[in-house]
């Protein structure tokens, strides 16, 4: 798909700085990446937002959707009774074929139960879940799941690990990504009843590359493309990779802050710390993408500003490109022609 072709649906009303940082999300990416973005929400607060902007070279054009969904609100419940909220209106524009890709960012949940009802699942997902692409220096490692499924049965990982595997070959090109159980150690036979049910499905799987157990430290060494878990265990090591990334930048900050003469050396070591830094900023990181749904779905930050919109735009359009729906159906029906969890489950028993 040639990039000029590509559409982005963005619900310009969610998030925490919605729709000023949205809309200015929008333009910025329509204009790095010259795509198509469509800004789904309130038509005259998103046009006052949008004057401030030379958008007569861009693609951008807007789509109404008078409902929104608050913070507190079920996201269930209140999709039902809003059909015409905006992450709904969002998410229908990908069902019917007028946009590639979805943006979306504010509440996760509803994000994940707009796309459920409205794209539906890839046919042989069980559950959706949540991929995050974690910095490392070569490709990124791929997290599975992030958050979307607290608690899930072993043979769900063989899913995960499916279509974590499909992301990563359609983003990066990696024939034969290699696959890690997320573990409190490396050796075969740790961890409690759950993993070790899940080490035995996921070696006796054929069409999956799995290299053994991963700890929360690997996810950055590079000898792993996609590490699997459900995902309480995921996002409570994720939560904490993000925090020790913030220390290490305010450590940082500290130390070149300390006295006049480090204060001179941050002057000129600024440039590369920001290099080296980027990676980490979530601003870049832009957002996470929703595995197992039939069309692109990207969750960004609630409080997202509008460089780290401009980012989840960037992993929406990264997506249609490398054709990973299309990737994660054929590896879906695996799912369905290949695996057969009754027999395999006898091997944990």
């Amino acid at each position: 798909m040639k990039r000029q072709d590509i559409v982005i649906a963005l619900d310009a009303m969610g998030g925490d700085h919605a729709p000023v940082e949205t809309v200015k999300g929008a333009v910025l990416g329509a204009r790095t990446f010259g795509i198509g973005v469509e800004l789904v929400g309130h038509p005259d607060r998103i046009a006052h937002e949008l004057e401030k902007y030379d958008t007569s070279n861009l693609n951008i054009s807007i789509i109404e959707a008078l409902d929104e969904i608050d913070m507190d609100e079920s996201p269930a419940i209140a999709l039902r009774k809003k059909k015409n909220a905006s992450i709904a209106v969002t998410a229908r524009r990908v069902k019917e074929g007028h946009a590639h890709g979805m943006v979306a960012a504010g509440s996760s949940g509803a994000a994940m139960t707009a796309a459920l009802f409205n794209i539906g699942r890839i046919k042989g997902v069980d559950r959706p879940a949540i991929g995050v692409a974690i910095p490392k220096l070569t490709t990124p490692t791929m997290m599975v799941d992030g958050g979307a499924n607290a608690d899930c049965p072993p043979e769900l990982l063989i899913q995960f690990a499916r279509l974590g595997q499909a992301y990563i070959q359609g983003m990066y090109g990696i024939k034969e990504p290699r696959i890690g159980l997320l573990n409190i150690g490396s050796e075969k036979g740790k961890g409690n009843d759950y993993s070790k049910k899940a080490y035995a499905l996921l070696e006796n799987i054929d069409d999956i590359h799995f290299v053994g157990n991963a700890e929360g430290r690997d996810y950055f060494t590079g000898d792993f493309d996609v590490i699997v878990s459900d995902g309480f265990s995921g996002n409570v090591s994720l939560k904490a990779a993000e925090g020790m990334a913030t220390l290490i930048a305010r450590l940082i900050k500290q130390e070149f802050t300390a006295s006049f003469s480090s204060k001179l050396v941050a002057l000129l070591a600024k440039p590369i710390l920001k290099r080296a830094l980027k990676p980490l900023d979530h601003e870049h990181v832009g957002g996470a993408l929703l595995l197992g749904i039939n069309g692109i779905c990207v969750i960004a930050h609630g409080g997202s500003s509008a460089t780290a919109i401009e980012s989840a735009i960037r992993v929406a359009v990264a997506g249609a490109e490398g054709d990973v729906i299309e990737k994660m159906r054929v590896a879906s029906a695996l799912n369905i022609e290949k695996t057969h969890i009754a027999e395999v489950a006898e091997l944990t028993s």
